[in-house]
């Protein structure tokens, strides 16, 4: 038995979905900064991080790809101040969601030391479209590389013969 998610032939072009899966599982799982994912709606989500002592210009949010990253990065002003303890470290990180496709980032903001983020799944649209069913072969062969070659074609002069 191979160690393929998706290894049934009855899953034709989940290649993507099983790197995603993997990609996910490899992630670092380093607990900070702790965060909540909720579920607003049946198209909505809510990525709330707890960044206390961040500010807006410390705080990095980007997608690549199919991944929502966001960093943070204190700066350290240490001008004239003695401590006697420190407990409180400026801790950088960087904490990766794997995106389905389809989600869009509705906007984030910080509020009390929590960042939020929304995240939104548009409603898909019903595709139904009816395959006609012909005698004989006359589907498209398939390259290798995925396309569809042209089809020969030809050409008669209809004339005086």
């Amino acid at each position: 038995m191979s160690g393929r998610v998706f290894g049934s032939p009855m899953f034709l072009g989940f290649d993507h979905l099983e790197t995603m899966l993997e990609r996910a599982s490899k992630s670092s799982g380093d607990g900070y900064p702790p965060y909540n994912i909720e579920q607003l709606s049946s198209s909505a989500l809510r990525i709330t991080l707890a960044v206390a002592g961040f500010t807006m210009e410390d705080l990095q949010i980007t997608q690549e790809d199919n991944q929502l990253v966001i960093r943070g990065r204190q700066s350290e002003d240490l001008q004239g101040r003695i401590f006697l303890h420190r407990g409180i470290a400026a801790r950088q990180f960087q904490k990766s969601f794997v995106l389905a496709e389809g989600i869009d980032i509705g906007g984030a903001w910080l509020d009390n030391g929590l960042l939020h983020i929304d995240l939104f799944r548009p409603e898909p649209e019903v595709r139904v479209r009816r395959i006609d069913i012909t005698k004989g072969r006359v589907t498209k062969p398939v390259a290798n590389d995925g396309s569809i070659p042209a089809s020969p074609r030809t050409v008669r002069t209809i004339g005086d013969e």
